[in-house]
């Protein structure tokens, strides 16, 4: 018996041992990213069955909250790669310092040309407002028919949240100079301002809220994992912007090979094959297998919106100020 037991303790010692062989990678990301229905455990799963390692996948709230953290431990951050982020993000997070170039060069299958010496993409999407077609009858097809009508909506608040940021430059994008009118019409329609997607697409769920600030490819999630049909994205005259969602590779990172190691897996087919039917978002090189027949069609190219990278930081400052100045009346 004793001599089993000193086996049994050994062995243990051995496992322990070599598990702490193991190196680290650390990955800021978001809540839903790391949630048991999104890409992480999949992710996780399939980097970790080449690299030798041990991926940490840390959720920090909101896209852009894993920018506001990381420029806050600057210098001291355990982040390897942070995973997140978009093109409205990009051009702060650049000029932070804290961000090394990735040395990677890819094809990508989005509408747009890639070429950030920092950033590679690994999904993209539209925001949309989402509802529920068995709760509202009458449909608003633009922001000024969403102003008008009697709906109430639900938002995500832009200094913590990339959809909320992202509805900030979309207004921005289609209404420039008259964007202030907008929000004027829209701040009696929004219930609530949630700090990230997790909590606004709840409530929306919940019947608590009319639409919801989400994507066009949200209702692909509810036809092909739950065959409900009833949630629709509404289709704005104005177009419809763009989201192009990246990962990069932190400066300092006691890691650096491994964490480029990570961004060469995010744009091969054992990533971006998760990506559709996790994350609902289209992927920046399309699955050996394709998309789901019942996946959503991406908006037409005159709909599509987007301030580039390099305008987009002095454009989100003065469009804050003003949406704060506004819903705080």
């Amino acid at each position: 018996m004793k001599t089993t037991l000193s086996f049994a303790v050994a062995l243990l010692g051995s496992v322990a041992a070599h598990a702490q062989d193991k190196p680290e990678l650390i990955v800021y990301t978001y809540d839903s990213f790391v949630s048991d229905w999104g890409p992480g455990p999949g992710v996780e799963a399939a980097f970790e069955e080449n690299c030798g390692c041990d991926l940490k996948l840390i959720a920090v709230g909101d896209g852009a909250g894993i920018l506001s953290r990381l420029k806050l431990e600057g210098g001291r951050t355990d982040a390897d790669v942070v995973l997140g982020l978009d093109t409205n993000l990009t051009a702060d997070a650049a000029a932070s310092g804290l961000i090394a170039p990735h040395g990677i060069t890819g094809a990508f299958d989005m509408p747009i040309a890639w070429d950030d010496p920092n950033f590679l993409p690994y999904d993209w999407g539209y925001f949309a407002f989402v509802y529920d077609e068995t709760k509202v009858a009458d449909v608003p097809s633009s922001f000024e028919e969403l102003i008008t009508s009697d709906l109430e909506i639900v938002i995500q608040d832009p200094r913590s949240s990339t959809p909320g940021l992202g509805l900030l430059m979309w207004v921005e994008a289609a209404y420039g100079a008259d964007a202030a009118r907008i929000w004027e019409g829209l701040s009696p329609k929004i219930a609530t301002v949630t700090k990230g997607w997790d909590e606004a697409y709840g409530m929306f769920l919940e019947g608590e809220v009319d639409m919801v600030l989400s994507y066009t490819t949200s209702p692909s999630y509810h036809i092909i994992a739950e065959e409900d049909l009833s949630k629709k994205a509404a289709a704005f005259d104005e177009g419809h912007y763009m989201q192009v969602e990246v990962a990069g590779m932190v400066e300092g990172s006691d890691q650096p090979e491994l964490a480029k190691s990570f961004l060469e897996f995010m744009i091969s087919d054992g990533f971006q094959s998760i990506i559709p039917t996790t994350n609902w978002m289209y992927p920046v090189v399309q699955p050996e297998g394709g998309l789901p027949d019942a996946f959503a069609k991406p908006v037409a190219d005159d709909k599509a919106l987007l301030i580039p990278a390099n305008e987009a930081s002095g454009i989100r400052d003065a469009a804050l100020a003003e949406w704060i100045r506004v819903l705080s009346k």
